[in-house]
């Protein structure tokens, strides 16, 4: 009998032509629960955008046609321009029409942070790397006001919905986007051990900047905030890329990065040569004016890493309701349900997270004090522990697919490439630790605000109150807390996680949580949960339907 060799069988269709928001139940109902509810349809209807088989596309073309520098023209004058692929403009072009950038800040009512951080997530799910320049312009906004002329001049070109890839000065375009540029090589993550120099000019707050930057995040922007060192210590400093005369700032891009991940979007070294720029803030006083915007972007590190694991999350238990091996499909055999359960609860967990900070974000904004301490110390605890979750989660979810994962058609790679860089970025897994350990010594009333939020999930597992009794205790002794900085933040974030569950998720997924995180049985490998939890329940509620 003759056999059409091109017949595929046992093989799972696309995972497309569906609803990113609507097949996800943890973010709908999470979307309500933190307050915003109002943003319903938006997130639907750009869940449905997301899920279309040419903006899935996009992504991966945007990953094969990474960006080029072009530092001179033909002529030979510096340029110092970043060429992208289409797909990339498409991207980020629905990204800044959907207002990841902005939403709070066109319009900052109560859930403004909640629906902005859902939004973001569906974007993050298509492909990662816009969310840069996106999360840069989001957080810079609060760091601008430090410098109120400033901030009136640009705040309405960077909240505008429409995005003008233009390389030409801001005046002239629809919408502009900020980029970031504070690493350098001698000093990484130690700020104060920056060399770039600042030299008042005779204009009251103008600079002009000489100096290397090890990193220069989304180097097409329009504008960078940068630190600096003037005579009375590190200065935050506003890098306008063109001079009012229209002419280009001394800003001169001497490479870009070649990454392991996020390779859609420009990392760069740059260099300043008498720059001209804008001191916000006062001097010596950088580190705590660009605090404004760290605290933003890392809100965003929580989220983005979320919003990776979810997609793996959507890709393995697509490929299990398909995939056929040993006489039955791989969802109903037992042990696969237990590792796509036990990676199901990772998201669940992490998305209950990210929107609760969300929301202490918008209340925050609202004066209430509370909001804004546990904001303070719960948005690095989860950062840390979040971001330093995705790598091994995606990588079982990979492994899921077997062989079909590893290869570069799947998005599994670029899940997989992408997942360790929230960790580093914005302060790595040491310094959130350590933060979180400043935050207790300096701020006591972040540790009040944080067992405000977790005591009242009281009473819901004796697990979870164990686990509570047990970190009160520890901080209590407060000798040595700097090596143990690591297992005292991931259990705060677990502490945060399976308290929103159990009030929250049901008895179902939180049991399970706290059986699986806080109980005995509690393992560092996925898929030993115990033999009591309904595996089934919990990879149905996760799963992603499509047809």
């Amino acid at each position: 009998m003759h056999r059409d060799r091109n017949q595929v069988e046992n093989q799972p269709p696309p995972l497309e032509s569906y609803n990113l928001y609507q097949q996800d139940a943890a973010l709908r109902e999470g979307l309500e629960r933190e307050g915003g509810g109002w943003a319903e349809e938006r997130a639907s209807d750009f869940g449905e955008i997301c899920g279309r088989p040419e903006v899935i596309a996009l992504g991966a073309e945007a990953n094969r046609n990474p960006p080029v520098l072009i530092t001179h023209d033909r002529f030979g004058h510096r340029v110092d321009r970043v060429d992208f692929h289409p797909a990339w403009h498409e991207l980020l072009k629905l990204g800044v029409e959907a207002e990841a950038h902005a939403l709070p800040w066109r319009d900052p009512k109560p859930g403004a942070h909640v629906a902005r951080a859902t939004i973001h997530y569906l974007l993050d799910q298509v492909e990662a790397g816009v969310g840069c320049p996106i999360t840069m312009t989001f957080a810079g906004v609060p760091a601008l006001r430090a410098n109120p002329e400033i901030s009136k001049e640009w705040m309405p070109r960077l909240i505008s919905n429409r995005y003008d890839p233009r390389f030409i000065p801001a005046d002239q375009k629809d919408g502009c986007l900020i980029g970031m540029a504070m690493t350098e090589k001698q000093g990484g993550s130690d700020v104060r051990a920056n060399t770039t120099r600042a030299i008042a000019t005779d204009r009251d707050g103008e600079y002009l900047l000489s100096g290397h930057k090890w990193f220069c995040s989304a180097p097409m922007c329009d504008a960078f905030l940068t630190l600096a060192q003037t005579k009375a210590g590190i200065t935050c400093f506003f890098v306008p890329r063109f001079l009012p005369d229209g002419s280009q700032n001394a800003f001169e891009i001497q490479r870009l990065k070649d990454k392991l991940g996020n390779r859609s979007n420009a990392s760069s070294e740059i260099e300043y040569h008498d720059t001209l720029a804008m001191r916000i803030g006062d001097e010596g006083q950088g580190v705590p004016t660009i605090i404004e915007m760290v605290n933003h972007t890392r809100l965003d590190c929580v989220v983005g890493s979320a919003a990776l694991m979810r997609q793996a999350l959507a890709q393995a238990t697509h490929h299990a309701e398909y995939r056929r091996a040993f006489g039955k499909r791989l969802i109903e055999q037992p042990l696969m349900q237990n590792v796509l359960a036990d990676l199901a609860l990772e998201v669940e967990a992490a998305t209950a997270l990210f929107l609760r900070l969300a929301r202490a974000y918008d209340e925050g904004a609202a004066g209430d004090e509370g909001a804004q301490a546990l904001a303070r110390i719960a948005v690095a605890a989860g950062k840390f522990w979040v971001c330093k979750r995705a790598p091994g989660m995606i990588g079982e979810a990979l492994e899921c697919h077997g062989g079909n994962g590893y290869v570069e058609e799947s998005i599994l790679p670029r899940l997989y490439r992408e997942a360790p860089l929230s960790s580093i970025w914005e302060g790595s897994g040491n310094v959130m630790a350590l933060d979180v350990l400043r935050a207790m010594s300096r701020e006591p009333e972040t540790v009040v605000a944080f067992f405000d939020e977790v005591d009242s999930a009281r009473g819901g597992d004796k697990r979870l109150d164990a686990w509570i009794d047990s970190l009160k205790r520890d901080l209590e002794d407060d000798a040595n807390l700097e090596p143990r900085a690591r297992d005292i933040v991931s259990r705060m974030a677990l502490a945060l996680q399976a308290s929103l569950l159990v009030r929250h998720h049901g008895t179902t997924i939180s049991d399970a949580f706290c059986a699986a995180r806080l109980g005995e049985a509690k393992n560092a490998i996925y898929g030993t949960l115990p033999g009591d939890v309904d595996r089934e329940a919990i990879i149905e509620r996760a799963r992603p339907k499509i047809g």
